[in-house]
């Protein structure tokens, strides 16, 4: 009995390292992402193609698959000035057991350069990118009961562009995409709390999501997702807003603002790096106990 009890500690000891990122990988990814070199990676700029190309480099690294052999999935749309602009999605995915598909999502741009000041949005939105790669790189060592779908959305900071492009015609077919989860700012926060909005629209999502944070050091909290919260709602506040316009239920992980949001001093120094770490494995924890239950969450 007591062999069997010191057996079943290792499993448990070997399976939480198991599902521990690598620290060191996840902030070289952001930092270098949130760097002056890419020039606040605004769509359309030459500063963003190249965080396309590294991000692509990475999506090769891990072994992801290309649909048509391909990443990069162009499309186009007009500002606010009517002038046509350019984007990219950058999309790349691990088969799993079945065909039913989870959408891994974060956007790669931000809001490039104003008065000769680089805006290099680390929180927003290097991390959840440096988030995302650090996932497919477990789930292409540990395989998905889900087909899994990784897209670094292009555009969100001129209106979930990205997002919505993808959705026109989205890949592979609408039928089989049956969860969005969606990271936009998730490495500064002060309190080390993390939220996960959707469970309003999903009340499943609670029971799913409620222990995903034990042991990590962060506080995982629900809310900012009811419609009569006004400004509070954060449903269409990112990328995952034009998942619940389609009616597909979503989990966004995010942090309330800070001072450094949309500003020059959301830089990789300013970044709370204990706690990106720890809300990387907490929602690492949430997206295998998703993935486990899918069929609880869109039948």
């Amino acid at each position: 009995m007591k062999k069997l009890f010191i057996i079943l500690v290792l499993i448990s000891i070997l399976d939480a390292n198991a599902q521990n990122i690598d620290r060191k990988v996840l902030l070289y990814d952001i930092e270098t992402l949130s760097s002056d070199k890419y020039e606040g990676r605004k769509t359309g700029s030459r500063g963003n193609f190249m965080a396309a190309e590294y991000i692509i480099n990475r999506f090769k690294e891990i072994g992801l698959d290309a649909y048509n052999k391909d990443f990069k999935h162009p499309f186009t749309f007009k500002n606010r000035r009517n002038e046509e602009i350019n984007g990219v999605n950058l999309i790349g995915y691990i088969k799993g057991k079945s065909d039913q598909v989870i959408v891994i999502s974060a956007h790669y741009d931000h809001v490039g350069i104003n008065n000769s000041e680089i805006f290099n949005g680390a929180d927003d939105n290097a991390s959840g990118v440096a988030a995302i790669l650090s996932f497919a790189k477990y789930f292409k060592e540990h395989k998905p009961k889900n087909t899994l779908l990784f897209i670094a959305f292009d555009a969100e900071e001129m209106g979930l562009q990205g997002a919505y492009s993808f959705l026109k015609a989205p890949i592979p077919s609408r039928k089989h995409i049956k969860l969005n989860i969606n990271l936009d700012m998730v490495s500064h926060n002060d309190k080390s709390e993390l939220y996960a909005a959707g469970a309003y629209k999903t009340p499943v999502l609670r029971d799913i999501l409620q222990h995903a944070d034990k042991n990590t050091g962060i506080t995982l909290r629900f809310g900012h997702d009811e419609p009569e919260s006004g400004k509070d709602d954060w449903t269409m506040q990112s990328d995952h807003g034009p998942f619940a316009k389609e009616n597909i239920p979503f989990v966004y992980f995010g942090v309330e603002d800070h001072d450094d949001y949309h500003k020059p001093s959301d830089d990789f120094a300013n970044i709370n790096q204990d706690f990106f770490h720890s809300a990387s494995n907490a929602i690492l924890k949430s997206i295998i106990s998703l993935d486990k239950n899918l069929v609880r969450i869109n039948p």
